[in-house]
């Protein structure tokens, strides 16, 4: 069974539990990733999520996202998570925002609770074309960046909640996300750091 660290306020981890038994309406902090992979032309791979999915599912959302498993460094958890998701090997995979947090409620009451550090992944000059996991991903599409960005801040493109807060702070980095500085690992959680 798949688990997840479990966090306090801090950042610390506080513990393991079963991926699938921590998701309900009370859902404990808990530590994920986000990431954003994006071709050498500046797209973005936008994803919608398999209607399988236990948490938003058929939702539009980020490239990919994940739980690193407890004691896994949290890039070689996002790169795990591409591969199996989306049978990609990025050329380059960057941190950008290392203490994204989060809480967003399903209308059936399970709870998303989440610190989860945001990452770019950089596909090299001859990408592979994505090879969706039907269990985990159920379309791909690769969109322009600022095209999409407007489209969701109107509504007019439907995202996961958590998309949609992590674009906003996103656009603090520029407009071009092949020249966004990466942040700081240090920043990182405590628990996130290996």
């Amino acid at each position: 069974m798949e688990s997840v660290v479990l966090l306090d306020e801090a950042g610390n981890a506080s513990g393991t539990a079963g991926k699938v038994a921590v998701h309900h309406d009370r859902t404990p902090l808990h530590l994920a990733f986000s990431c954003y992979l994006f071709n050498q032309a500046g797209q973005f791979l936008l994803t919608r999520r398999a209607e399988s999915k236990r948490t938003f599912p058929g939702v539009w959302t980020n490239t990919c996202c994940g739980h690193p498993m407890p004691g896994e460094a949290m890039a070689g958890s996002v790169r795990r998570r591409l591969r199996t998701e989306l049978g990609i090997s990025p050329a380059r995979l960057e941190l950008v925002l290392p203490r994204f947090r989060y809480q967003a409620r399903m209308a059936n009451g399970v709870l998303e609770n989440e610190l989860c550090p945001v990452y770019a992944a950089y596909a090299g000059p001859a990408p592979l074309p994505p090879e969706p996991d039907p269990a985990e991903v159920a379309e791909t599409r690769w969109v322009d960046w600022e095209g999409f960005c407007a489209a969701a801040r109107t509504g007019q493109q439907p995202v996961s909640p958590w998309c949609a807060m992590q674009i906003a702070e996103l656009a603090a980095l520029g407009p071009d996300p092949l020249h966004w500085v990466p942040a700081d690992p240090a920043g990182l959680p405590p628990a996130a750091i290996a």
